[in-house]
């Protein structure tokens, strides 16, 4: 698992449990779940670093789409609809994507 050196694998499992059901996620209770809310601005950035696959600096929406499976091989993709509430929450600035202070915003808040 990617995320091994940030957060724990009960917790990862916890919170990939709790969205298993399409339309479930929610991405606050997600990063609470999973433990990424309470990590370091460090922390934080090498998760924003595994999430930006293509590594442009900024999370876009196929990215998104498959952000559960970075915790865990096999996990769902995330619907249409999940997808873009999920980047509507994070895209502060509306340019269709989430920059790493976004990405930063939305994990503590």
């Amino acid at each position: 698992m990617a995320f091994a050196s940030v957060l724990k694998d009960a917790e990862v499992t916890a919170a990939l449990d709790g969205c298993k059901a399409a339309g479930s996620f929610d991405h606050k209770k997600f990063f609470k779940a999973c433990g990424l809310s309470g990590k370091s601005t460090d922390e934080v950035k090498k998760a924003f670093a595994i999430i930006d696959q293509d590594k442009s600096g900024f999370i876009e929406e196929e990215e998104l789409k498959l952000f559960l499976q970075n915790f865990k091989a096999g996990a769902r993709a995330l619907s249409d609809a999940e997808t873009k509430a999920f980047l509507k929450a994070g895209d502060s600035d509306g340019d269709g994507k989430i920059g790493i202070d976004e990405f930063a915003a939305m994990i503590k808040g």
